[in-house]
């Protein structure tokens, strides 16, 4: 028997792009193309994954190179322009499109830049408005180097929701659940003293800091402490503290949304909280490298 890339994406905890490399470079056995799908053989297992020998080699590699940018620092405004240019927009769109927003990357644009998209719900108008104030300002709590706190998670979310003006920046008041989820946020009276904890033990935590932000996420939408809006503020926090402290900010793709998905449930599931690293390491990474060639292109 068989399954598709897309099924073992959803088993693996890995990206759909990822399995079909891995099938295309022979890395899973008895896998073989069919048409433009792959077929994979039910019984196989997650091929161990060669970019990185251990989870101390990543984050010794993500060290070195921003030991590279901080060597460059500081940055002049147009070398931080040239470095973030379409950052907001990809994240805007990406964050934006985990949550069922229908805007496409182009359109999120046109938005941002004041125009209307014909036949789009105001509601998804408003989420792109709303998620580009909240990095804006997050991205001047960074200048500030402002301490995260409740407070500063209330104002973030009530940027973030724009287009549901009784519920923005306050805690829910009423029980909730999440789809398809293997976890059951709190009740509304454990939403206070859950949230204070969360602040401590990561202010507390000693932790490589993919380690902390990757716990710090999971554990912060296992809250869930907003009616809405928790997956955006969420992974606006998680950019907030990267920048702070000297990374550059993450996107996490539309296209790795199942990966993401499998990453909560692993930890909720297994305590396993190596996929969720795995997915926060590969992205600083990923951009890391981004920078450095962009820093090398701008003329001194």
């Amino acid at each position: 028997m068989y399954m598709t890339a897309k099924e073992a994406s959803a088993k693996w905890g890995v990206s759909d792009r990822r399995i079909r490399v891995l099938c295309a470079g022979g890395k899973i056995p008895g896998a073989y193309q069919e048409g433009r799908g792959w077929k994979i053989p039910i019984d196989a297992e997650k091929p161990a994954d060669g970019r990185f020998k251990s989870r101390e080699s990543v984050f010794s590699q993500i060290e070195r190179k921003k030991k590279e940018l901080d060597a460059q620092r500081p940055l002049t405004e147009g070398e931080l322009e040239r470095l973030n240019e379409e950052f907001t927009v990809e994240f805007t769109y990406n964050s934006n499109a985990i949550e069922g927003n229908t805007l496409t990357l182009r359109e999120t644009d046109l938005v941002l830049r004041g125009l209307t998209i014909d036949q789009k719900p105001l509601k998804d108008h408003l989420e792109a408005v709303g998620h580009k104030e909240a990095f804006d300002f997050v991205r001047e709590l960074v200048r500030e180097k402002v301490p995260l706190t409740e407070s500063v998670i209330k104002q973030i979310h009530f940027l973030v929701l724009s287009d549901k003006k009784d519920d923005r920046g306050i805690y829910r008041r009423i029980p909730v659940r999440i789809m398809c989820a293997h976890h059951e946020p709190v009740q509304p009276y454990l939403i206070g003293p859950k949230m204070e904890q969360l602040l401590l033990d990561y202010a507390a935590s000693e932790h490589h800091i993919v380690t902390k932000l990757a716990r710090f996420h999971i554990e912060f939408e296992g809250i869930h402490p907003f009616i809405d809006g928790n997956g955006r503020t969420g992974r606006l926090l998680v950019n907030l503290e990267l920048m702070k402290a000297g990374y550059p900010p993450i996107d996490i793709k539309f296209t790795d949304r199942i990966a993401y998905y499998n990453a909560f449930d692993a930890y909720h599931v297994r305590h396993d909280l190596s996929a969720m690293e795995g997915l926060f390491a590969g992205y600083i990474n990923a951009r890391l490298d981004n920078y450095l060639k962009i820093l090398k292109e701008i003329p001194d």
